[in-house]
């Protein structure tokens, strides 16, 4: 199930699961088993209907892995023999078995989908829920995890019920698809009906790429859904094409705004090094995306960056100034800004209107001067229908729109993003995109640490590889997905055979449509 953000996906699956359904108003019945949801006994609502939430982190209770394994089944009088026999079983199953007694707050995001997964499914579930479970996960964590969806659906049998925006290796195994749009279904159906029906949607931008190859191209054939399928759908049309390449030029940067310089970074003492000979060094107006896996450290790089955390060896320097030279705020007046990964921690107010306007009255903006900046800023975001709701009423995309329109509210020159595509639809990261264009002529430069490698090839000026706390390779959008295997794009997993440094999906129709065989700019 997938749709714009805001558009009910959560709300529905909430529903289902009624011990977590919103407050509300329900018109018309949902039916489980032939009953209604509201008259299941609790114990059976709990048991079979399993919940997987968006951030990893708001559903584990325990302290430690094996604890978190066990608490649901405890919860349910389950005798200690067969709690022991169950978290064994699904122990081993998840491969879970080298950090069962470790510290659940020790665990990367990947590693803590991962237990909410396994702990759901040792209550032996029917029917799973997943709300966006592969957002904050690297993309081999996300395969890793849709592969085990899959495997569940297989060998258990299990009915799953999974909203996600990123669409490349689930819609086309999923049985059904269905798309939302303003709290209602626009289409359902196999994924290639889906495919056919959204041709002419705004939602087809969230279809995977090579559905939208099929659509740039007006292929009359049966749409591909899979990166083989694509490359086998270019291979037959577009053979005659092989060779064409995207031309690339190197980066070259002006003044330096950002940079660190060797710095090494533990939280503990007695804990090893998180950044190690960490370097980087960002030029005015420069968009520059890290990418990595589940806990390597980009989002400690990003707090060192931040002067949120201090290094014990090393400097990090804004503006060629050592950010320990930065007295009080200063730091943070129409410097620097900060989304964390978590967007709802920027809010302290009980509605957005009334968080802005506290933003810009601790910075000394006058009333008439903060009226305008709020009535500019809600425009470009375009988020006027949430600026009266509460911060916690805001779906997950919904949250991180309007966190990143606060953050824009200070006119920062440098601005470092913490996951900022979780939770959004592909219409509006397009939206994002242009908006991250648009400051970027006024020389605003932006950091992006994140796991959405489209997006991070769609936007970049540079991108680096984040592995061992330091970043081990940097480049150019196109030199650097075209010689990855994994941190890459689908455009350039189908097309890589046919074409040189296409990475977008753009850059592919493009090159099957030129008449000769210049390059693309």
């Amino acid at each position: 199930m997938f749709g714009e953000s805001g558009c009910g996906k959560t709300t529905l699956l909430k529903l289902i699961k009624k011990e977590i359904a919103p407050y509300g108003e329900l018109k018309g019945s949902i039916i489980y088993n032939n009953k209604p949801i509201d008259e299941l006994p609790d114990k059976l609502s709990a048991c079979e209907i399993g919940f997987v939430g968006q951030n990893p982190d708001g559903q584990i209770v325990t302290d430690k892995v094996w604890h978190e394994l066990a608490f649901g089944l405890e919860n349910m009088g389950e005798s200690t023999n067969n709690i022991r026999r169950r978290v064994g079983e699904m122990a081993s199953y998840f491969g879970i078995q080298n950090w069962y007694h470790r510290s659940t707050d020790s665990l990367s995001g990947g590693q803590k989908q991962l237990l909410n997964l396994a702990s759901v499914m040792a209550m032996q579930p029917k029917l799973l829920l997943l709300d966006e479970p592969t957002s904050q996960l690297d993309p081999i964590a996300a395969a890793d995890f849709i592969a085990t969806l899959q495997k569940l659906n297989r060998e258990f049998g299990l009915t799953i019920l999974l909203v996600e925006h990123r669409l490349e290796e689930v819609f086309p195994i999923a049985d059904k698809v269905i798309a939302m749009d303003s709290g209602k279904i626009l289409a359902c159906g196999s994924p290639v009906e889906v495919a056919k029906l959204l041709q002419k949607s705004k939602l087809s931008l969230s279809l995977p790429t090579a559905v939208r190859i099929w659509y740039g191209l007006g292929s009359k054939d049966v749409p591909p859904m899979t990166v083989r399928q694509g490359k086998d759908f270019l291979e037959k049309h577009y053979s005659q094409c092989a060779g064409r390449s995207v031309a690339v030029d190197k980066y070259s940067g002006a003044e330096t705004v950002l940079e660190a310089k060797n710095v090494y970074f533990r939280y503990e003492k007695n804990l090893p090094d998180v950044l190690k000979n960490f370097n980087i060094a960002v030029t005015k107006g420069e968009i520059f995306s890290i990418l990595g896996g589940n806990g390597t450290g980009k989002t400690t790089a990003l707090n060192v960056l931040s002067g949120l955390d201090k290094p014990y060896k090393g400097s990090s320097n804004v503006f060629g100034k050592k950010i320990s030279k930065y007295k009080g705020n200063s730091l943070y007046r129409n410097m620097v800004a900060m989304l964390p990964q978590n967007p709802i921690a920027v809010f302290v107010q009980s509605t957005v209107k009334e968080d802005f306007y506290e933003l810009l009255k601790a910075m000394d903006v006058p009333k008439d001067s903060a009226e305008k900046k709020v009535n500019e800023v809600t425009e470009i975001f375009n988020i006027e229908h949430l600026l009266n709701k509460h911060p916690y009423d805001l779906s997950g995309g919904e949250q991180q729109k309007a966190a990143l329109a606060k953050l824009m509210l200070t006119e920062p020159k440098i601005i470092l993003l913490d996951e900022p595509t979780k939770g959004l639809d592909a219409f509006y990261k397009e939206s994002f995109a242009h908006i991250l264009r648009k400051i970027k002529d006024k020389g605003v430069t932006s950091i992006i640490v994140t796991h959405d490698v489209e997006f991070a090839a769609e936007v970049s000026d540079r991108c680096g590889l984040f592995f061992d706390g330091q970043i081990i390779a940097l480049d150019t959008p196109n030199e650097f997905f075209c010689n990855n295997s994994f941190y890459t794009t689908a455009a350039s997993r189908i097309s890589r055979e046919l074409f040189k440094n296409a990475v977008l999906c753009s850059q592919v129709i493009q090159l099957c449509s030129n008449e000769a065989g210049e390059e693309c700019p």
